[in-house]
This record gives C-alpha cells, sequence and structure tokens, in this order.
C-alpha cells in the first residue's frame, strides 16, 4: 500500500498531472494521458519505458 504522503508527491513523468491508485491496487493511473505505471512490492515504478497506456 502507497501512502497519501507519497501519492501527493507524485506526478507522471509525461506530461506532470497527478496519478491516482487503480482499483486494483497494482498501479498508478494518470488521468491526463492514460498511462499506467506498475507497483512492484510495494514501490511505485515511474519509468515511461514500463508504463502501459490504458485504451479506456
Amino acid at each position: 500500500m502507497i501512502s497519501q504522503d507519497l501519492l501527493d508527491l507524485l506526478v507522471c513523468p509525461v506530461c506532470k498531472k497527478p496519478v491516482a491508485v487503480n482499483a486494483n491496487g497494482g498501479s498508478l493511473k494518470c488521468g491526463e494521458c492514460r498511462r499506467v505505471y506498475p507497483i512492484q512490492d510495494d514501490i511505485p515504478i515511474m519509468l515511461v519505458d514500463a508504463a502501459t497506456i490504458d485504451p479506456a
């Protein structure tokens, strides 16, 4: 689980907009560009190469 303090600091490295935890809790999603960043061992992987783009 990612703390709210950390979530308040994290932004998408591409568009610099805030990210939010997905419903499954296993990733962070940018609402602006729809990139989804994985969370591994409670560590968000905020690398553009590791992100996928959510079509929805």
